[in-house]
């Protein structure tokens, strides 16, 4: 078969759809298509991107299959002592082979599938998915690492367990065809919050308004963490924002970021609205430093190293909240038992 350009997508969800249903756990890892034909292995990113000299090892449990031409969805990840590690994951992304060779060692990537679209030369996308599902169970029923086979069901309550204890639950119709690049699928993930305290700001490029808020939360030696940032407002907030902000700047000195926020160095570098670092005297403050007085619930998807991977979202003020009281145990979620999911 011709490879899928893209991989079938899912639209974003908050509550689990019911009816003629099956349920998967979702991954936080590289969404990769795989294609074997002979002895030859690609592993494509969702953008096309091509993976498989980073992850020699699932190009070898490839090869290792009886069927010689095959093409499988699923998911690169990477298994810490209690959660999947993204960062890890992330720093397997090296350009030297010897770099590669010493991480597939260190940090093992799996395969986890989800969905097969071809087999033995046969294209597979108009089935039905309960079908292709049926056909997967078959090649990959008795996987061992680094393949793996998501679990499935057709329970709402086995499902809202996993929705509860991991990053969320894919819900794919038993009819479902295999539809490249739309979002047929659907991804439910509870929105989870968190209160911190607003410590400073960025301005917009091209006017006077705040463009994103530094947020902040206290650890246990009493410091306020930089964990990342809020953004993505309207134009009305934006002038609301500053409202709220402008009584409060004030100088660096004295400020709980006096001395700069320097952050452990991640494999992901400096993402859109990750925690960054920043040391007075060796780079340029780019931030408007306010009094830690105002608290913020903001809303957030995932984390990496107690720190938002992405832009969280404000929510609303909480007045209610002393500051002193943000800690960063807020961002601590129960450790999940992957051995059920990866054997």
């Amino acid at each position: 078969m011709e490879a899928a350009p893209t991989p079938m997508l899912a639209r974003l969800a908050r509550e689990l759809p019911l009816g003629d249903y099956l349920y998967e756990p979702k991954w936080d890892g590289f969404r990769c298509l795989a294609f074997r034909n002979g002895v030859e292995v690609e592993l494509r990113s969702r953008n096309g991107r091509p993976l498989a000299r980073y992850f020699p090892e699932i190009v070898e449990a490839l090869l290792a299959l009886e069927p010689e031409r095959l093409t499988l969805d699923g998911e690169l990840v990477v298994a810490g002592a209690d959660a999947l590690d993204f960062l890890a994951l992330m720093a397997r992304l090296h350009p030297a082979a010897s770099r590669v060779e010493r991480l597939r060692a260190e940090t093992p990537a799996s395969l986890v599938a989800f969905d097969l679209l071809a087999l033995d030369g046969d294209d597979l996308q108009e089935l039905p998915f309960e079908q292709r599902r049926g056909r997967l169970e078959r090649l990959l029923g008795e996987a061992r690492p680094p393949l793996a086979l998501t679990p499935v069901t057709d329970d709402p309550d086995v499902a809202r367990g996993w929705l509860d204890r991991f990053e969320g639950v894919v819900a794919k119709q038993r009819d479902l065809r295999y539809e490249p690049g739309k979002r047929a699928m659907v991804k439910v993930k509870r929105e989870r919050t968190a209160d911190c305290v607003v410590a400073g700001f960025r301005w917009l490029v091209n006017r006077p308004l705040p463009s994103s808020l530094l947020l902040g939360l206290y650890g246990p030696d009493g410091g306020l963490r930089h964990v990342g940032i809020a953004a993505g407002f309207s134009e009305a907030r934006r002038h609301e924002l500053l409202e709220a902000l402008a009584p409060l700047v004030g100088a660096l000195e004295g400020h709980p970021w006096e001395h700069g926020f320097r952050l452990p160095g991640s494999p992901t570098g400096r993402l859109k609205g990750s925690a960054g670092s920043w040391v007075p005297g060796e780079m340029e403050q780019d931030w408007v430093p306010v009094a830690p007085e105002l608290v913020a619930e903001v809303a957030y998807d995932q984390l990496d190293d107690l720190r938002f991977r992405h832009p969280g979202r404000f929510r609303r003020w909480r007045p209610d909240r002393d500051p002193r009281s943000c800690a960063l145990d807020q961002l601590e979620a129960p450790a999940a038992d992957l051995a059920e999911l990866l054997p």
